[in-house]
């Protein structure tokens, strides 16, 4: 016998805030990741890896003064939108050349602000 259990969590103010903080970052590091890889491939150069995205977008971008703000949340949710990143990719390529099954996927886009998901 299978069983499911369905939750639903309902975060107060504080929890809402921190929430917001940490999905806002990983939309940041998805969008500088994306331009990155896409203004390499303009300029003719070679793909950029998933361990070198992590070293610019995460860590030295805390670093930074504009960025320092990435530190404030944990590096596991960054991290885990940079695999995400490489997956999107891996399927748009995959279904180009035919090995995906299903609909064709499209290169990934740049996440937005006011996105409600």
């Amino acid at each position: 016998m299978r069983l499911r259990y369905n939750y639903r969590l309902y975060p107060d103010d504080s929890q809402r805030q921190a929430l917001a903080r940490l999905f806002g970052c990983v939309r940041v590091v998805w969008n500088d990741a994306l331009a990155m890889r896409k203004a390499a491939r303009k300029a003719g150069l070679p793909w950029i890896g998933g361990g070198d995205l992590q070293k610019i977008c995460i860590t030295a971008a805390k670093r930074t003064p504009e960025r320092e703000w990435l530190g404030e949340v944990s590096p596991v949710p960054l991290q885990q939108s940079l695999r995400d990143l490489d997956q999107a990719y891996q399927n748009f390529f995959e279904s180009v050349s035919g090995k995906r099954k299903g609909p064709r996927m499209g290169l990934p886009v740049f996440k937005s602000r006011r996105d409600q998901r």
